[in-house]
């Protein structure tokens, strides 16, 4: 038997699987952006093919100190210039896969951090 504490409030990811994520009690099935106050569906409608600049600059809109990239089930890059927004506002991008970005999220939002994920929904 494990115990884990979870001092963590807000949205919090308590699971994934191929096709969603659940923020709590409610599974997930489109791309979303997440903080441990808001919640934004619809986010990159059009996957990791047709990211934009709007996209991160939506993500960067949160102002989060370290912003979390859950590229889907593999890990993979958005080109640079898609992430100005980012990068002219001093906020950090870490780039990995969905599940690891949803772990990552939880440590940081459990630590008190100004975190933000954006997350591709891995199929």
């Amino acid at each position: 038997m494990k115990f884990h504490l979870n001092t963590a409030a807000g949205n919090m990811f308590t699971g994934h699987g191929p096709g969603y994520v659940r923020i709590g009690e409610t599974d997930y099935r489109e791309n979303l952006l997440v903080t441990p106050e808001e919640l934004v569906e619809g986010w990159a409608p059009g996957g990791f093919e047709a990211l934009a600049e709007s996209d991160f600059a939506a993500l960067a809109s949160l102002r989060p100190e370290v912003a979390l990239f859950g590229s889907g089930a593999t890990m993979r890059f958005p080109h640079p210039r898609l992430t100005r927004a980012l990068t002219e506002a001093g906020i950090g991008l870490e780039v990995m896969d969905t599940p690891a970005a949803c772990r990552t999220y939880n440590i940081l939002a459990a630590e008190g951090r100004q975190v933000a994920a954006a997350i591709l929904i891995g199929r």
